[in-house]
């Protein structure tokens, strides 16, 4: 198991239990919505402190290799705002505020290396200088992959746009509270952890790959049965089965296992689509074709050091 602190964004709940830990100050509920939350992590000496100590005691529980510090999705707009952090930012020399984070993280880094660990962070990690060890999770596509590989680190190869499991099924408007582009259990099957363009000792540093499934959108356990299933069957064989993949010929067996499935209960989805129960009408959700998927996620990119 590896276990994840998410640190600078992604950290509300912190910020409620500990506002001192925030750009503001400012006491602030538990964040209760999906997305993006604007509050961050400050860059006192204190708040790194802070943080280091909660993972000494996360290494204390965790024998794992591995520890995760998130890294993802973390606005800068306080630190833009923020004059205090802007006069940080100039006694630590740093150029703008992606360096801060960028410090922040290798600050992390540099204590969990010390402690016999590394450091494992969301692709977005890579926009600044990493320690030899850390490892990247690349879930912006195959960008992050590649890019780590290149630079010497090792990588988990997660791409939304290939295993996000919470990403709707069809374009269906029966699929229930549908998110982004459609993921077929085809296309899940089609998964290849290695990017092609890597050298072969590049690709020595792809570790493996990893579905991902963020139930903030599921209601129940039932509903992650229908986002997960059949489609983590076909992940499964994508990461451990033999490298000359037959769709077809998987499709025959997968009727079989379902049966499995049906034996225990998994309420998965068919290949009829949702049954009347799995079913959300009323509720958007946040679909997207392919096309403005990419459009937005070029742009979240871009920074990546290459």
């Amino acid at each position: 198991m590896v276990p994840e602190i998410e640190t600078p964004g992604h950290v509300q709940a912190a910020l409620a239990a500990y506002p001192e830990l925030g750009v503001r100050h400012r006491s602030v509920d538990v964040w209760t919505r999906w997305g993006i939350n604007q509050n961050v992590l400050n860059a006192e000496e204190s708040t790194v402190t802070f943080f280091t100590n909660v993972l000494d005691e996360v290494l204390d529980l965790f024998p794992s290799t591995f520890i995760g510090v998130g890294g993802d999705e973390c606005p800068r707009d306080q630190w833009i705002a923020d004059g205090h952090t802007q006069e940080r930012m100039r006694e630590l020399n740093l150029r703008d505020e992606a360096d801060l984070q960028t410090w922040f993280t290798r600050r992390l880094d540099d204590h969990l290396t010390k402690a016999g660990r590394r450091l494992f962070g969301w692709d977005e990690i890579l926009e600044g200088d990493l320690a030899p060890g850390a490892t990247v999770a690349s879930w912006r596509g195959m960008t992050g992959a590649v890019a780590a590989a290149r630079r010497g680190h090792d990588v988990v190869a997660c791409p939304d746009d290939q295993v996000y499991l919470n990403y709707r099924q069809s374009e269906s408007p029966d699929e229930p509270i549908p998110v982004s582009i459609p993921l077929t259990l085809q296309d899940a099957y089609a998964f290849e952890p290695v990017p092609p363009e890597l050298t072969p000792d590049e690709a020595k540093h792809i570790l493996g790959g990893q579905a991902c499934i963020w139930t903030v959108i599921a209601d129940s356990p039932r509903t992650v049965d229908y986002l997960a299933f059949p489609r983590l069957c076909a992940v499964a064989e994508a990461l451990w089965g033999p490298a000359e993949r037959d769709f077809a010929e998987f499709s025959a067996r997968l009727e079989h296992h379902l049966t499995r499935l049906d034996a225990i209960g998994v309420e998965y989805r068919t290949a009829d689509g949702p049954k009347p129960w799995q079913r959300r009408p009323g509720i958007p959700g946040r679909p997207a074709s392919r096309q403005q998927r990419d459009a937005y996620f070029a742009g979240l990119v871009k920074n990546i050091q290459t």
